[in-house]
Formats: structure tokens, sequence, C-alpha cells
């Protein structure tokens, strides 16, 4: 089929691919990097805070005294060392034996997307409902609707998702929702968090519903005063599959995340990975393992909380500073994220070209809603830039926003967008501020 143009291949994809779009963050990747943006775009870790001499030769060790095995096939659910490490890691947010917390219930997965995907194929038929938080995870949007799911987004406020919203969700769905997909601990993309009253409160309405709880927590112990409230599942373990990963608290690269399942479950989620992947990088995990086992993790986590909380401080700060009249914005306790409302009438999609232009990036609310609604949103991320970049971007974003005011201002304000909760219903945008 020489000379062939992507129309020639439309009709031969299967239904499940057809309404795959690309992501507003991977879009915007290739423009955020060049050195001269500054970019509050991403959510990548700073890596550089690692000891980077002492993993390198962890790695080079762990190549030359274990590559028979570590460069070689594993399992489908992950290493047994590994399995372990990680209820050692989950033992500190208080997911641990008293909670039925089991290395046997842990399944390995590249990264936290696999885990995403390996609960979607799991639960998820064409047409059925995943009930996730407005806005929520971009990646899990893609995830949910690769299966062909509907989300249906459930509202917040600064204390997270708000439980008589869920309730109402639960009942105007009328039994098609499959699972709760809840980022609970520092949203991404809102960073607010569920407050203990309501994470009962949520645990309660979806045990009364007979629905599942699908907990992703890759944040939770990047905390910057005190612990975080404890996980769900520290609270319930039945129904309830919790996901994280190492790449914020240790290396994205790598590639290795988790879901602690309910036993019953287990099984099926290892054959559905071993059907996707075969199984897990063993060298990825042999890295994990290694990193947990020689070097002090627990006190590079603490390292990462400073870090984070003196850039959402820097970034705070600047948007308090320089912000024009009628943004707000969320204060996160934690994570990597800050989520903005833009004055009344500017369109953070629409305005994307003139940021780039000004070389500040950020990513648009609309990637956050299965829609495409949210444009009077933003999110800003403070993890990777150091303080004085994160505020010279804020200048340029505010600088950005009130040529984009004075312009309305002169030919009329457009319409804001509205955000649909689910199709044919319109509900007001998310109140975060």
């Amino acid at each position: 089929m020489t000379g062939t143009t992507q129309d020639d291949y439309t009709d031969r994809y299967a239904r499940r691919v057809r309404g795959m779009t690309t992501s507003e963050i991977r879009a915007l990747f290739a423009v955020a990097s060049r050195p001269e943006v500054v970019s509050l775009a991403g959510g990548s870790p700073y890596v550089a805070a690692l000891p980077l001499d002492a993993v390198g030769e962890m790695l080079g060790r762990l190549a030359a005294e274990e590559g028979t095995t570590s460069l070689q096939y594993g399992i489908g659910q992950g290493t047994a060392e590994l399995r372990e490490g990680i209820c050692e890691v989950m033992s500190l947010s208080g997911i641990d034996a008293s909670t039925g917390a089991s290395p046997d219930d842990v399944v390995v997965t590249v990264g936290g997307q696999q885990a995403l995907d390996l609960v979607a194929r799991l639960f998820l038929d064409p047409g059925d409902v995943v009930l996730a938080e407005g806005p929520t995870y971009v990646g899990a949007l893609g995830a949910f609707q690769a299966a062909q799911a509907q989300v249906r987004h459930v509202a917040m406020d600064a204390d997270g998702l708000i439980p008589a919203a869920l309730e109402a969700a639960i009942a105007e769905t009328a039994g098609r929702a499959k699972f709760l997909y809840t980022i609970p601990t520092y949203q991404n993309p809102a960073g607010v968090t569920l407050t203990d009253e309501r994470r009962e409160q949520v645990l309660d309405i979806c045990e009364r519903a007979g629905l599942l709880v699908v907990e992703d927590d890759p944040y939770g112990t990047l905390s910057f005063a005190g612990d975080a409230p404890r996980p769900l599942r520290a609270r319930r373990r039945d129904g309830v599959f919790y996901l994280s990963t190492f790449s914020k608290t240790f290396a994205p690269g790598l590639r290795v995340g988790w879901i602690l399942a309910p036993h019953a479950v287990r099984e099926k989620l290892v054959m559905a990975s071993e059907a996707q992947i075969l199984c897990p990088s063993a060298f990825a995990q042999a890295a994990v393992t290694k990193y947990l086992a020689t070097m002090p993790w627990r006190e590079q986590i603490k390292s990462y909380r400073e870090i984070y909380r003196e850039r959402r401080d820097a970034l705070l700060d600047a948007l308090e500073d320089l912000m024009p009249a009628g943004t707000t914005w969320t204060r996160p306790e934690g994570g990597l994220f800050v989520w903005a409302t833009l004055p009344d009438g500017l369109d953070s999609k629409a305005m994307m070209p003139r940021a780039i232009a000004a070389r500040v990036a950020y990513v648009p609310g609309t990637g956050f809603f299965a829609d495409g609604s949210g444009a009077g949103h933003m999110r800003l991320n403070f993890s990777f830039p150091p303080p004085d970049r994160i505020r010279e971007g804020v200048r340029r974003l505010a600088g950005v926003m009130e040529q984009e005011l004075a312009m309305r201002a002169v030919f009329g304000t457009p319409t804001r967008h509205r955000r649909r909760g689910h199709a044919g219903a319109d509900t007001p945008g998310p109140d975060l501020a």
C-alpha cells in the first residue's frame, strides 16, 4: 500500500480506537521542553534531587552482579522481593497487614498507567459508566475512553469529592456505573484533598450502592505539613483497588507501579497483564528493590517534601503577587499541582498559542474533562522548575492573561464554556478556590 494516507486506514481501525485523540499534555511536551520556555505544564518529579552518583553505582552493580536474572524474563505478577518492598512502602500510609495488605495481592505494573488500563480491561464493557472527579487525571480518561466507557464527572470543592454529588451521580447512572475512580489525596489536577469525614462518607455510599472504588494514590507521601489522611484502602479492604507508583518518589523512567487488589481479583489482573506485556521489566523491578533495600529512601521522600513545599510556596506567592484580578487557585497541602480558575471570559485553550509565544507553558483545563470542557481553568505544576523560574513563568503568564483581558474589553467577551457533568446535562464548573 505505497503512498497511503491516514484516511486509507480509518475504516480498518477497531471501534475502540477510533475516538482516540492526543492528550493535552502529550501535545505540549515538544514545546514545553525547549530551554527558553518556562514549563508549568508537566508533572515531572525533580529527579536531580536523587543521589545520582550512588544510584548510578547501584545500577552498575546490579547489572554486573545480578545481570543473569535482572536482564532475563520475569513473572507476570512481579518479583516477590519487590512486592514485599511495596508493602513496606504502603505501610507508611497505614496500609499494612492489619488492613489485609499482603504481597500475595500486589500486582506489579509498568507504571501507574498500566494499572489503570488493567482495571479498565477487567471491568469495563462498551457503554459502561465510570464515575470520576471533575476534573480528573488525563491518563485515566484515556484508559477509560479506550475501553469505550463513558466518564460521568462528580463535582468537587476545596474539601474534595462532594458526597451528595456522588449519590446523585450513582442514582442518575441507574446501575450502569462500574466503579468510582478517585484521587483523594493531593488530587491531579486540582491539588485538593478529600477530608477524613468525607472519606468515610464516600466509602459508605459506594458500599451501599455496590460500587467498586479505584483509588489512585501517586502523591500521598508527598505531604507538606504532617501526614496525609489515611487512604481509602487503609479504611476498607473489600471492593477497593489501590493504585500507586514509584514515578513520583524515585524514578519515572523505570516505569514501576502496582495495584493492591482484593484477593479474589488478583489472578485475573495477573492474566490480563501477561496478555499485555508478558511480564514487567525484571531489571526495573530489581533496581527499585535494590533502592528500597540499600538506600535511604525515606529520607529521600522527606527531601522531596521540602523541595516541593518551597516550590509550592513560590508558585502561590507569585500567583498572589502577579495574577490579574478575578483569578483564583487551589492551595495544595502536598503533591505537584495547583488548579487555577481564570477571570471570567478567558479561555485557557484558546490562550495557549499566545502563552507559548511568551515562552511559558501550562495545561489547559480542557484536558481533564471527558467532554473537553474546563476551558476556564488551567493546571500549573511546581515540582520541576526552581523557584525563580516559577516566578518568571507566572510573570509571563500573567502578562498573557492581561493582554487577553484587554482584547476582550475591546472586542467583547465570549461566553465561557460550560462544563457538562454528563451527556445532556449542563453543570457549573468546579469551584475549587
